[in-house]
């Protein structure tokens, strides 16, 4: 009987060792767009799961596509609540709990893919991500997008041309110039701006370029405003992670998802205007036809947005005419 106890007590502790070695962090990670089709922002979260699943850290992500775990707009808050660990999440979505969000889709702000990478470097930035991390999520890598203007009917490339229409707009910011030019809003998330178009409730949208191609636009419009040399639209829809999820990791592991952000930082970086020419190349294939503002043109609908949504976000949001004021002086 004694000749057997060491042989228990060993197989226990191997029993004991083997679980642990085995035990593994499981991180969930969800977003709106479309799964394994192409669209970079599923991409982002792919190389970040790829990559830390890979690195043996006793961490694993699991992504979740296609809003099939969380709703468009409720991961903000599924993230603050710890239902979910990691979104690419369009931050303006959250502009209702943080309203200084709003400066990250603000019409005219971000002028093309090269300033975007500058106002990632700028005071502009620092103070939306101490928004952000106040607010209990932690930003792991930047990404911008440019966006399009989208007729069901008819282009639209002056303010004129939104008068009478109903248009699915991105945000706030945004509706306050379509509302501006004469246009009502219609509030859906990108996700649901096709079935919105299809019924007839919108007959006009704005959403990223990326949206545009991999929710199949080009089934239900009729001309696409291209973002070209005058872009109006971009918006910042970064890899967010909650902050206690964050927390909770080990260095080995922070390090591991720290390394995996930045490959899907930097593959985004390259893909961001190739999303600009896949929505136009795919517009085309479609025979919708593609335009683009004049720079006159561009300006006349700045106009009315300096006029609408910059006053608005100055006078009402905490802060905002100094976001307004370090965005803008970023050249």
């Amino acid at each position: 009987m004694t000749k057997t106890i060491p042989a228990i007590v060993a197989a226990f502790a191997l029993v004991a060792t083997s679980t642990v070695a085995s035990a593994q962090v499981v991180l969930k990670a969800s977003h709106q767009f479309p799964g394994g089709k192409g669209d970079a922002r599923d991409e982002m979260v792919q190389i970040l799961a790829r990559e830390v699943n890979a690195a043996n850290v006793g961490l694993e992500i699991k992504v979740f596509p296609g809003a099939s775990l969380v709703k468009a707009a409720e991961q903000w808050r599924a993230m603050q609540r710890g239902q979910i660990d990691i979104s690419s999440f369009p931050l303006d979505y959250a502009s209702g709990s943080e309203p200084q969000f709003g400066a990250t889709l603000m019409p005219g702000l971000v002028k093309s893919h090269e300033h975007a990478l500058r106002i990632n470097k700028s005071q502009f930035m620092k103070d939306i991500k101490d928004v952000i991390n106040k607010a209990g999520v932690v930003v792991l890598a930047d990404a911008w997008l440019a966006g399009a203007f989208g007729g069901k009917d008819k282009c639209i490339l002056e303010p004129d041309d939104a008068k009478g229409l109903k248009v699915r707009s991105a945000g706030a910011t945004f509706s306050e110039m379509w509302a501006g030019a004469g246009a009502s809003i219609v509030s859906v998330p990108s996700n649901e701006v096709y079935n919105a178009l299809q019924t007839g409730v919108a007959n006009g949208t704005d959403t990223s370029t990326g949206s545009f191609a991999s929710f199949r636009l080009y089934e239900q419009l009729k001309c696409v405003t291209a973002p070209g040399d005058n872009a109006l639209w971009f918006m910042y829809e970064p890899l967010l992670m909650s902050k206690a999820s964050f927390d909770k990791l080990n260095d080995a592991q922070k390090k591991a998802v720290m390394a995996a952000a930045k490959k899907a930082e930097d593959y985004f970086a390259g893909e961001s205007k190739k999303l600009d020419e896949k929505m136009i190349d795919a517009f085309k294939k479609a025979n919708v036809q593609v335009v683009t503002m004049t720079a006159e043109q561009a300006d006349k609908w700045r106009k009315i947005a300096a006029a609408t949504s910059f006053k608005t976000f100055s006078d009402k949001v905490p802060g905002g005419k100094k976001l307004i004021d370090e965005a803008l002086a970023v050249k």
